[in-house]
């Protein structure tokens, strides 16, 4: 009896493939017939589930971004059972750092994938900004609740500080990649803050019964 072929998984192989080999050539370099040879199938069968590069890309991209939900997962649970909102604010903002061969691939492909948007009408299109819109979203979103509950300064603007941090992330990540610093001076800038924000200035906190 053939064996049941899972497409989704089969999928999920090309764009690892096409992770690693753009990871290694960079993205602008890499046509379908090298990933095809890195996922070691043929060139008919990514033609068969993707039909044209751009399709690729555009799978790839989500894929990509599954695997750093996936990251900011794993920093979370290494968190602590009920992380506060500084906490995850961290572990969002620092999961896309360059300190490991993992995220060094993200940030360098991700960064890729923002330039050739600016000439690329498929990867324009608005599913490429809707993750940053939502890492956006979510911050603000944390800042935000913590200044509800007591658990920041007040008086920042939530949204202004998301974009901010997200905006410094994404500068430090790409000084990383090019040997301007070194992790530990990007991680000690964006957590320094994280601290400002975190911080409730004195006799502004919650009342003490």
């Amino acid at each position: 009896m053939p064996k049941r072929v899972d497409h989704e998984e089969r999928r999920g192989q090309i764009a690892e493939a096409l992770v690693r080999v753009a990871g290694r050539r960079g993205l602008h370099a890499v046509g379908m017939r090298d990933v095809a040879a890195e996922a070691g199938v043929s060139l008919r069968l990514v033609q068969y589930y993707f039909e044209t590069k751009e399709k690729l890309l555009l799978y790839g991209l989500r894929h990509l971004t599954e695997r750093f939900t996936a990251r900011v997962g794993a920093r979370l649970a290494a968190a602590g059972p009920a992380p506060g909102p500084r906490a995850i604010a961290e572990a969002l903002i620092l999961a896309s750092l360059p300190t490991d061969e993992e995220s060094r691939t993200f940030h360098l492909l991700y960064s890729s994938y923002a330039i050739l948007s600016v000439t690329d009408e498929a990867l324009a299109a608005q599913p490429f900004i809707a993750d940053p819109d939502a890492a956006e979203d979510a911050l603000a979103g944390l800042i935000a609740g913590a200044q509800e509950a007591g658990l920041a300064d007040p008086g920042a603007d939530a949204r202004t500080e998301a974009v901010s941090l997200l905006a410094m992330a994404a500068t430090l990540g790409t000084s990383i990649l090019v040997g301007q610093r070194g992790p530990e001076s990007a991680v000690a800038v964006l957590r320094h803050h994280l601290d400002r924000i975190f911080t409730v200035p004195e006799g502004t906190g919650p009342q003490q019964p």
